[in-house]
């Protein structure tokens, strides 16, 4: 792997009840597209709020563009390109689909916001034309694209994608996994968080399998799908 973009080093966090993650490592390079999977309740989304700066860390290190950003404020570590796509997505339902996307460029000053626009569109066909209607009223995929066009509205240089599956068709679900590999292929990192293991482990060239807090596994996805242990807890096989 070539210099990781993004680089933890024995992460260690948690809440008042005590420590959620424990001695975390975990790389990703600019251009790839790796998996965090695991169970339920593994601490996956507590990684990204730590990574994200809502969480804070107790011991450990994050750094990334070769910068210490360890427990540093959210808005300074999206100014850094490190962006997160929430579970959930989040959006503001009384705003437009427009206003939505838009708000992902808010500290921009650049002239080339409404050309990220348009690009966003090229990943997401299916907003074109619903780009006036408020976003309460799409469906949950459609809700989910605006929320990773969001996210690519910052000008990311890694983007954190949380469940981005949960609770969409089949066939919605291969549309944003597509665009998450497309998105890689621009040269941007993408950390794909997912329950669903299979979809994850197939697109991702890397992946870290969580488990009760800690990093049980990593390693190139084709070889982590064959390891017998991810075969029986995730895969039924």
């Amino acid at each position: 792997m070539t210099e990781p973009l993004l680089e933890v080093r024995r992460l260690t966090a948690g809440f008042d009840a005590g420590p959620v993650l424990f001695e975390i490592d975990l790389d990703v390079a600019a251009g790839e597209l790796v998996a965090l999977v695991g169970a339920n309740g593994a601490g996956k989304s507590t990684l990204l709020g730590v990574l994200s700066g809502l969480v804070r860390s107790s011991a450990g290190h994050v750094r990334f563009a070769g910068r210490d950003i360890t427990n540093t404020r959210p808005d300074a570590i999206v100014a850094a390109g490190l962006i997160h796509v929430p579970q959930g997505r989040r959006l503001f339902g009384g705003m437009t689909v427009e206003k939505n996307l838009l708000l992902g460029a808010h500290r921009r000053r650049d002239r080339e916001v409404r050309a990220d626009l348009e690009h966003v569109l090229g990943h997401f066909p299916a907003l074109a034309d619903k780009l006036a209607r408020e976003a309460r009223t799409l469906s949950g995929g459609e809700q989910q694209m605006v929320a990773i066009g969001r996210g690519l509205m910052g000008r990311p240089r890694l983007l954190m994608i949380d469940e981005p599956s949960l609770g969409l068709a089949p066939n919605v679900v291969e549309r944003v996994i597509e665009v998450a590999s497309e998105i890689s292929s621009e040269g941007i990192g993408v950390l794909l968080v997912e329950q669903d293991v299979v979809m994850a482990l197939d697109v991702a060239a890397r992946a870290y399998v969580l488990e009760s807090g800690r990093i049980a596994l990593s390693g190139p996805a084709d070889e982590v799908e064959r390891d017998p242990a991810v075969r029986r807890a995730y895969l039924g096989l």
